[in-house]
């Protein structure tokens, strides 16, 4: 081998070394420069009021102490080590903090992803799988706890992918990843259930006199995992707290991030199914049946909840990532070691370069560009004359639950669906969005309202305009506030 190739095959190493790191600097600074649009759920606020009072109390929460609707309701919070790092972010930075920490977990993500893709295709389509993959994600990418344990789903995946690859057994070394993802996030049954599917993919093409060693060593894994799992603070309690939201029933289909996915307009998560298809019909794609198995069913949940967008499209590619490097096969690179050690000097030097330029890039836009929450989960303004008028029992929407436990109010209702129920939170949204208005006024007087705050735009308030016995003392473009207007209610001045 001439020395000019050599360097030539030396240059092209480390570039690929890079190359992931370079995938999530480039990552980061997007959604750092979009920080805003990450600040859009009003969940957001709750998750960081519970991380700031676990730090406080040094505890974590096993009853419910922000509603008025279910004090004391068993309650565990399966996000508890996100919702803490999110709250010394927020504590350090103000919004900014949230945004960065999301930022990095996008970033990480994205890294991940390329590295693990690289290793079996080319550069090129590992680049595009990853731009194709955020963005069929960004409409999920906000400020919480999921996008913290998405580079572990990640990592996690494409290890036990690699693994079968191999016909061989995961490593023991890789249970801590299932133990952190089930203290980050309740996503990690997710992770569990892959197992068996990608377990089958290394069995199926092992030796068949190492197939049932194997299968067991499999199994003996799973079981491990199941325990990790279980590394929490809650114990054996976070699987049932993690599985819980499963049972909501027909009210999955009222939160947004749990519809199904909805094709009347065409989106990226239609056009990647089209290409997936495609794919498979163009380049006459061969599949053993666990790989289909896994693309199966992770299309499935995409379809059936529009938040798992993001496992399909960051899950897909690494199932396809060995059958489409077998159909596109690239040169191999020089596996010499006179380059090694000095590759891995460069690597680390441009690795340091990228994210110093990266917090210089964050601390230079910190300085002209402040962080908000967007103002249609905020009403400021409504909630500073509530307070003032001293009301105590609010029947507030949805959408404002988080703010209000972020201002120490006690809600009616808020995002966490699985504390209050399918029955509650269905009766809640058939009241207030008009299909049974009737339901309104029974609701007030069962939970003893004095003061309700909802939506501007929504049929709530206009049913309540028409309710003897209630009147409209406030009105703006986010909220709106009624109070009982008779002897027995609170004595509560217009405006």
């Amino acid at each position: 081998m001439s020395l000019s190739f050599a360097n030539s095959i030396a240059m092209q190493s480390r570039a690929r070394a890079l190359l992931p790191l370079c995938v999530g600097a480039g990552t980061y600074l997007f959604f750092l420069f979009v920080g805003d649009t990450l600040l859009q759920d009003s969940d957001s606020f709750w998750q960081i009021k519970i991380g700031q009072w676990i730090l406080d109390h040094g505890a974590l929460p096993y009853t419910d102490f922000y509603s008025f609707t279910r004090p004391g309701e068993s309650w565990i919070s399966t996000s508890w080590l996100s919702q803490v790092l999110f709250a010394c972010s927020y504590a350090q930075w103000g919004w900014a903090g949230p945004v960065i920490l999301t930022a990095t977990g996008m970033a990480l993500t994205a890294a991940v992803f390329v590295y693990l893709l690289d290793a079996q295709i080319e550069a090129p389509r590992a680049v595009l799988f990853a731009m194709l993959a955020l963005l069929l994600s960004i409409h999920h990418v906000l400020a919480r706890p999921h996008i913290l344990a998405l580079p572990v789903m990640v990592t996690w995946v494409g290890l036990l992918m690699a693994a079968a690859d191999r016909r061989s057994a995961p490593s023991w070394y890789w249970l801590p990843l299932m133990a952190l993802w089930a203290n980050l996030h309740g996503g990690f049954v997710l992770g569990l259930a892959l197992i068996g599917p990608i377990s089958l993919e290394a069995v199926e093409h092992a030796e068949k006199g190492q197939r049932l060693k194997l299968f067991i060593r499999w199994v003996l894994f799973g079981v491990g995992a199941l325990i990790a799992a279980c590394c929490t603070p809650y114990g054996w309690r976070t699987l049932m707290g993690a599985t819980n939201i499963l049972s909501l029933g027909e009210l999955l289909s009222l939160i947004f991030e749990w519809m199904p996915a909805n094709f009347v307009t065409f989106t990226g998560f239609e056009g990647a199914l089209l290409g997936l298809i495609a794919l498979g019909y163009y380049r006459g794609l061969v599949l053993s049946a666990p790989r289909i198995f896994l693309i199966l069913f992770l299309t499935w949940s995409a379809l059936t909840h529009v938040r798992n967008i993001e496992a399909f499209a960051f899950l897909v590619p690494l199932v396809l990532a060995k059958p489409l490097g077998e159909m596109f096969p690239r040169p191999p690179a020089d596996t010499a070691g006179a380059d090694r050690w000095p590759a891995r000097y460069v690597t680390a030097l441009g690795a340091l370069m990228i994210v110093a330029a990266s917090w210089t890039s964050t601390s230079l836009y910190m300085g002209h560009h402040r962080f908000t929450f967007t103002m249609t989960q905020t009403p400021v303004a409504a909630v500073d004359l509530l307070e003032k008028l001293g009301v105590k029992r609010i029947f507030n929407a949805y959408q404002f639950g988080g703010y209000l436990i972020s201002r120490d109010v006690p809600v009616y209702v808020d995002g966490r669906a699985e504390l209050y129920g399918e029955k509650f939170v269905m009766d809640f949204f058939k009241a207030t969005e008009g299909k049974k208005p009737e339901l309104l006024p029974r609701l007030l007087d069962q939970y003893k309202i004095d003061a309700t705050l909802l939506v501007a735009d929504a049929p709530g308030p206009q049913i309540l305009d028409q309710i003897k016995g209630w009147k409209r003392i406030y009105t703006d473009d986010i909220a709106v506030i009624h109070v009982r207007d008779n002897a027995d209610g609170a004595a509560l001045p217009s405006k």
